[in-house]
């Protein structure tokens, strides 16, 4: 026969019926909650559970009982092993009760989480509690996992099958770096440090701080493919937790990479497309022009640039299938037009007198092979535009028009306009970051035209001087920042015709071969308005190397 208990009734704490039994001496106790009260005013009573330590915590703290942690999974013997209790209304959790110990084990605090309304708080010196679950794994040893949250170190602690130390930070991602700061020398004990933050951007700029405490390889960073250890413990992902936890990479800064870890893929070819340069001893030196590259040409006035840009655009055409943008700070649309024409038509159409020595339908079938192969995108501008419009221009030629080549000529009038950096050398090294910044970005090759400074002494560029880096205008961030760049020289002052119409390409930087010097030399023909490679300038009976 069972037995009977006559004073029984509806329990304060948990609210089950029947399950608060008054004894003689005036306490109950609930048998559902396992909570016991010291008199018989329940509407006053202290809460006392039985499993509970001693804490110094004042009278009047949230009180609750030793439980599974059902909403999230959690195991009773779990929960009592990391000392948190819930709170309950019936059957439901309403709260959890995370307790908080000092160095010497006292019940400092206690973290009250809210379950339907998400809320935390605390009671007690929160400040002064080292981190949870620290007072039940404080021997040091192999390993210690490190969580974002109680719950999760909790989770982790179950998904590992209850073997190795977890701990957790006290207030989240924002608190992690100054949370482990003070538990350094309790974490250091252990040989290796396993991070476990929540997989989202916080979670992982936390990790990467707080890795950085320890000496190199000590600390270790989980990567999860799920938000959190609750989260894998919650929808039976045992394996794959426990996987992810012992491919946990150690922490290096970023750029740092262990070349073993490249394997095979050493062997795999990162995509770039390459495209010759139209004469054969510039690819000799070159192996031509790479997408992902940024190549400046640089001249004084009247050293053959424009006619060298209008070859290279020309070639990239009937080389590639590729699309094209071009920003010609100094020509209208439809200079820039005709410039493309020219080439094809070995003829100075730009000029518009020998352009009206051919015929419409000539013009037409020049246009036809060129420019209406829809290949080709011009930016088309109406006076000043800031450096911010031009990037966003080659931005959208590259990402919006799927332009593989981009073309910009030239760097010196972008400059000349803008006084935001206050000096010339300021203003061309944030544009010149902020272009090389674009090529790695979009992984388009831009070829860019650059002026030189004028030399110091008698002789300028204009006489033939032989050009070197620091002839660049302005900067020595061109240089820096370029992958190559090719000087232009021509003595325009020359007696002999050939002379003064032959420039000189010169390598003065090849970060792809290293290989600098002489090139090539072109041969500027005022008929065709083409130019060719020849072997030397001042050699008789030159061969002209044609396209």
């Amino acid at each position: 026969m069972a037995t009977q208990w006559p004073n029984r009734g509806t329990c304060p704490e948990c609210g089950a019926s029947n399950a608060n039994v008054q004894h003689e001496d005036g306490h109950s106790y609930c048998f559902s909650c396992e909570t016991r009260f010291n008199n018989e005013e329940t509407q006053n009573a202290q809460i006392i559970p039985m499993s509970e330590k001693s804490s110094g915590l004042e009278n009047g703290k949230m009180k609750g009982m030793v439980d599974s942690i059902t909403d999230r999974m959690i195991t009773k013997d779990t929960a009592k092993k990391f000392n948190t209790q819930v709170k309950k209304t019936g059957t439901n959790i309403t709260h959890h009760i995370y307790q908080y110990f000092d160095t010497d084990g006292n019940h400092i605090a206690n973290k009250v989480r809210e379950v339907v309304g998400k809320k935390f708080w605390s009671e007690g010196n929160l400040s002064n509690a080292v981190l949870f679950g620290q007072n039940i794994f404080n021997q040091g040893g192999k390993y210690i996992t490190v969580c974002e949250g109680e719950v999760d170190a909790m989770s982790a602690y179950e998904l590992m099958g209850s073997k190795w130390p977890v701990v957790s930070i006290k207030n989240g991602a924002p608190s992690a770096l100054e949370n482990c700061k003070k538990a350094f020398d309790y974490l250091n004990k252990f040989e290796t440090v396993v991070l476990c933050f929540d997989n989202d951007k916080q979670g992982r700029e936390a990790s990467k701080k707080v890795a950085q405490l320890f000496e190199p390889n000590k600390c270790k960073i989980t990567n999860l493919e799920l938000k959190d250890a609750n989260e894998y413990l919650k929808t039976g992902q045992r394996e794959k937790f426990t996987q992810a936890w012992w491919n946990s990479k150690p922490y290096t800064p970023a750029g740092i990479v262990n070349l073993a870890d490249l394997g095979d893929s050493l062997y795999e070819e990162e995509y770039c497309e390459t495209c010759p340069y139209p004469w054969s001893k510039l690819n000799e030196k070159t192996y031509g022009i790479r997408t992902g590259e940024l190549v400046t040409f640089t001249s004084g006035a009247g050293m053959g640039k424009s006619s060298v840009i209008r070859e290279l655009i020309h070639h990239v055409m009937n080389s590639t299938l590729d699309n094209i943008g071009l920003l010609c700070m100094e020509e209208n649309t439809k200079n820039t037009a005709f410039n493309i024409m020219s080439v094809e038509a070995n003829a100075r159409l730009y000029i518009k007198e020998i352009r009206e020595k051919y015929t419409r339908e000539q013009l037409k079938g020049w246009q036809k092979k060129t420019i209406d192969s829809k290949r080709f995108y011009a930016f088309d501008h109406f006076g000043s535009v800031s450096n911010d419009e031009i990037l966003d221009r080659v931005r959208y030629m590259a990402k919006g028009l799927d332009c593989k080549w981009v073309f910009l000529d030239h760097l010196s009038i972008l400059i000349s306009g803008n006084e935001e950096f206050g000096d010339e050398r300021k203003s061309i090294d944030v544009l010149m970051t902020k272009l090389r910044s674009l090529v790695e970005e979009t992984g388009i090759a831009l070829l860019l035209v650059s002026h030189l400074r004028r030399p110091a002494g008698d002789r300028g560029h204009e006489d033939g001087r032989e050009i070197t880096l620091s002839h660049l205008r302005g900067s020595a961030s061109i240089g820096h920042l370029s992958d190559s760049v090719i000087g232009l020289e021509r003595n325009q002052q020359a007696e002999d015709e050939m002379e003064a119409n032959t420039t000189t390409l010169r390598i003065l930087k090849n970060r792809y071969t290293g290989d600098t010097g002489i090139a090539c030399h072109l041969h500027y023909n005022k008929e065709t308005g083409r130019m060719t490679q020849v072997d030397n300038p001042f050699m008789e009976n030159n061969n002209e190397e044609t396209i």
